[in-house]
């Protein structure tokens, strides 16, 4: 690879670092090429999946200002670089790793700091952020519900007070 290649492809590697909302490091060292093209279809929008020299990703990741991540950059290394939610990503690898052996997540990098296989594989195990705000949104509405029910009981034993008493006292007045 060319001086001119290689210094455009860390600056593109870097680039990706930067926009990336986490990162997913892995070891792909036993599969196809149809199995990487089958789990980066799995990925979709929410992450592209990259092969490159682990000395040209280690400049890159120097060149954004990402640290901790050296160490995972041995033998044959691809990175997941997540556009979208991160657990939407970690999801997709973690499932593909545990259908295809080969796969191997060795750490990632998320909110300026290097995540160990355990943490990405929490974030995989979280749910997704719509379920997590659907959760959300029922346990308050639920919530709002009892306490629309407490503010409204009030103000109906007042009205069954007051239909109480005007019912007496239209009987008292036909008596």
């Amino acid at each position: 690879m060319a001086k001119a290649d290689k210094a455009t492809a860390v600056a593109d590697i870097a680039e990706q670092f930067k926009e990336a909302t986490a990162t997913v490091v892995t070891e792909y060292r036993g599969l196809t090429v149809a199995n990487l093209a089958q789990l980066r279809r799995s990925l979709g929008e929410s992450a592209t999946y990259t092969v490159a020299k682990n000395t040209l990703v280690k400049r890159a990741a120097a060149e954004a200002g990402i640290d901790g991540l050296d160490e995972l950059f041995t033998g044959p290394t691809a990175i997941a670089f997540v556009q979208g939610e991160p657990v939407d990503a970690a999801k997709a690898i973690k499932a593909f790793a545990k259908e295809h052996k080969a796969l191997v997540i060795k750490g990632g990098y998320m909110e300026g700091r290097a995540l160990s296989i355990d943490e990405v594989n929490r974030i995989a195990d979280l749910e997704s952020r719509e379920v997590l705000l659907a959760k959300l949104a029922g346990a308050m509405k639920g919530n709002l519900a009892k306490a629309a029910g407490l503010f409204n009981a009030p103000a109906s034993q007042v009205a069954r007070l007051a239909a109480a008493l005007q019912e007496k006292k239209a009987a008292e007045e036909a008596a």
